[in-house]
């Protein structure tokens, strides 16, 4: 083997679905042809989230480990280093690593990849960093149904009737396709609760909100339409042109002036980029790195960003950028890939350029929209639709075994409803779960970069 101060060494920041990819189409292009380039992959965590089955086991159909592609057993020619970037210091070619070990490092690198992901996209509302959670990380999933599932066990011993609606009350901010596929999911997740315990199921009470005219406008309007005929239909209480105005431990004041006890509040209203990225000293638009079309940070020919950090051009809309989307995201990973091979001398740059290629939106038992290739779907084809391109996306057949063994278990078997006690308030809140900064840390952090 070459000297290691002789080998070459790309850094890949982040193991969502950009960084993935483009690690795994690296070691791919790069083992024969450039055997002395190391790929290095720094991530907080040792796998890649399938993050759109995420709904799914917030609702309890899925189980956590399902979604989690360990990078161990699909990516052996990447070495991973656990921690968190800190810093970059783009002229001594080094990323300051810590929550590692030791605490804190100091990495060479002769390429760079920034590919961190997105976090929720928060607002200065009153209590909602304290009291709503996202449903960006696995302890976010996994809170909203531990939490759900204790407030419905909770109403059925409270004998004051205005706390037990409120312990049977679900608010969810966000109605585009990841807040509706989780609404979906958990209506599903109390009608076998209620069933299970021989309650009304209109006695659980559930609150979509979002400050658009429709729900999941990403899909057009005539499967928006279908989509809130059938939310309705399952007395799911829909509010567009609405949001929170303010939050407390057991109510929410809507922007309509309406007060709604509750216990669980979901905000999935949208992602902006990751924390890091504010930190950099590079241009962003709307929090995400700007980028040439070969995804090449401007001024900084080694270092590229994909994915849900990065504002990449949109050469089928001129003068847009693609929407942080797991699908761009992966074939921006595999561009990314490209481009930093061909700077290694191994292949030819190209540009990204997607056309996208649809929708699917799972809506509970029975029901789906897609639109794949423009195809507009609903209902049972749908669903087949929807189920059949996690399965075949999901990058490991494992993975892709066990989910579509809980898709077959659910067709004969409830939903389980035993309480694990799996993550905490704190664990789920976004400062831990998903490395927002509390207020304070902000305006530090603004007064620095000031």
């Amino acid at each position: 083997m070459p000297d290691a101060r002789q080998r070459k060494r790309v850094i890949v920041v982040g193991s969502g679905f950009a960084g993935y990819e483009c690690a795994r189409g690296l070691w791919k292009r790069l083992a024969a042809k450039a055997p002395d380039v190391e790929i290095v992959m720094v991530s907080p965590h040792n796998y890649m989230l399938y993050t759109p089955l995420l709904p799914e086991v917030a609702g309890g159909l899925v189980d956590p480990r399902y979604v989690a592609i360990p990078l161990a057993n699909t990516l052996p020619g990447v070495q991973y280093r656990m921690g968190r970037v800190e810093s970059v210091d783009f002229d001594a070619q080094t990323i300051t690593v810590t929550d590692c070990a030791p605490e804190i490092a100091t990495m060479h690198w002769d390429r760079l990849v920034l590919t961190p992901g997105s976090v929720t996209r928060l607002f200065d509302i009153p209590g909602l960093a304290e009291h709503a959670r996202g449903l960006k990380t696995v302890a976010e999933a996994l809170y909203i149904r531990e939490h759900f599932l204790h407030q419905l066990e909770l109403a059925d011993q409270e004998p004051d009737p205005v706390r037990r609606q409120a312990r049977r009350t679900v608010v969810v901010v966000g109605a585009s396709y990841a807040g509706t596929e989780l609404v979906s999911q958990l209506r599903a997740l109390a009608d076998t609760y209620t069933r299970q315990r021989d309650l009304d199921p209109s006695a659980v009470r559930f609150l979509l909100l979002d400050t658009a005219d429709r729900v999941m406008p990403e899909v057009g309007p005539k499967l928006s339409a279908k989509a809130l005929e059938v939310l309705r239909r399952r007395a799911i209480d829909i509010r567009l042109g609405t949001t929170l105005n303010r939050l407390t431990e057991d109510e929410v004041t809507l922007t309509d002036g309406t007060t709604v006890g509750t216990h669980t509040v979901a905000w999935v209203t949208g992602v902006t980029g990751a924390p890091m990225l504010e930190g950099l000293g590079l241009p962003l638009n709307r929090g995400r790195l700007e980028v040439e079309a070969d995804l090449s940070v401007p001024g900084h020919p080694h270092v590229f960003a994909a994915g849900d950090a990065a504002a990449v051009p949109d050469l089928t809309q001129p003068g847009k950028i693609t929407p942080p989307t797991a699908q761009h995201a992966v074939r921006q990973g595999r561009t990314v890939a490209c481009n930093v091979a061909a700077s290694l001398g191994v292949g030819r740059t190209r540009n990204y350029k997607h056309r996208d290629m649809g929708l699917v939106v799972d809506l509970g038992p029975g029901f789906a929209v897609a639109n794949p290739l423009g195809v507009h779907m609903s209902g049972l084809p749908a669903k087949a639709v929807t189920r059949g391109y996690h399965l075949l996306v999901v990058p490991r057949g494992a993975n892709r075994w066990a989910i579509m063994s809980a898709y077959l278990t659910n067709l004969v078997s409830a939903r389980p409803l035993s309480l694990l006690g799996l993550v905490s308030s704190d664990e789920a809140g976004f400062h831990s779960s998903e490395g927002i900064p509390r207020e304070p840390e902000r305006a530090s952090a603004a007064g620095r970069s000031a």
